[in-house]
């Protein structure tokens, strides 16, 4: 057997993945204080540009729009495979099944799809729908779908972790007591898994925010995202000061953004440990 001390051999790699990192942050955060303007000169360059402002409120709208229809998909995804017991595995499957395929060709996939003579045009023209293409590619609306079906897979996996701990049970105690579907869905089974819901909304608002290659390709120059200009700035104008004060205030923005929900997320979880000693 091996001694209790070896036993931290085993953290090793993660410390060093970890201290890297650690290392990586600590650059991009001295690289973003090199300026000719002073110590907050980067900060007051991008402040002062409307273009790099509208970049930033653009950024955390498309990641909300993300993150609010992953919500909407994820939720009864995760649902039905929690309850669908013989197919669970089988569901589960399809829903991870994307991940076996580049990003990039999943990319280029919905470039087909969403083109003015793409698949969804061609079908809405051929049915009468619509006498035009309806423009779905090099705007928001192509970006968000392209997200949506990059990240509502990190949703359903995040939800379908609590509700695969709150059993069928506390449904029909809901309903014999009077409740309807509505009534339970709202008063037991939301606040149950509202930290997996939390956890998703988490996940899928910070990988969005800070999503480089679904931006560049379906939404083209006029809908750049901070991260996407962040890659340009580093890969193509060498500007690594500039890079690393937008990343920076893109992180400081999005932790501003995501502080109500770790709040809420530690409301519930004192509420439910009260609930569960009433008990």
């Amino acid at each position: 057997m091996l001694k209790p001390r070896r036993h931290w051999l085993y953290l090793a790699p993660a410390a060093l993945i970890m201290a890297v990192f650690g290392v990586g942050l600590v650059q991009v955060v001295l690289y973003s204080f090199r300026s000719d303007g002073g110590l907050f000169g980067n900060f007051a360059d991008i402040l002062a540009r409307p273009d790099y402002v509208d970049l930033f409120v653009r950024t955390i709208r498309i990641a909300a729009l993300t993150t609010g229809f992953c919500i909407l998909i994820g939720y009864p995804v995760a649902y039905v495979i929690a309850r669908a017991q013989r197919a669970r595995n089988l569901l589960l499957i399809l829903v991870m099944l994307p991940w076996m395929v580049s990003i990039v060709v999943r990319t280029y996939g919905w470039i087909v799809i969403l083109g003015n003579r793409g698949t969804l045009n061609t079908l809405l023209m051929s049915t009468g729908l619509t006498s035009s293409p309806i423009r779905m590619l090099f705007n928001e609306i192509g970006v968000v779908i392209g997200l949506v079906h990059v990240f509502s897979p990190f949703m359903v996996i995040s939800i379908l972790s609590t509700f695969l701990m709150v059993d069928e049970v506390f449904e029909e105690a809901s309903m014999s007591l009077g409740a309807g579907p509505l009534e339970t869905f709202w008063r037991v089974i939301l606040p149950l898994t509202a930290p997996g819901l939390i956890a998703g909304c988490a996940i899928v608002f910070l990988l969005s925010s800070g999503a480089v290659v679904t931006p560049h390709l379906l939404g083209g120059p006029r809908t750049t995202m901070v991260a996407t200009q962040i890659y340009q700035d580093v890969f193509q104008s060498f500007n690594f000061p500039k890079a690393s004060a937008m990343a920076l205030f893109l992180l400081l923005l999005v932790m501003v953004v995501l502080w109500p929900l770790g709040r809420l997320e530690r409301h519930l979880g004192r509420h439910l440990r009260q609930a569960d000693a009433q008990q």
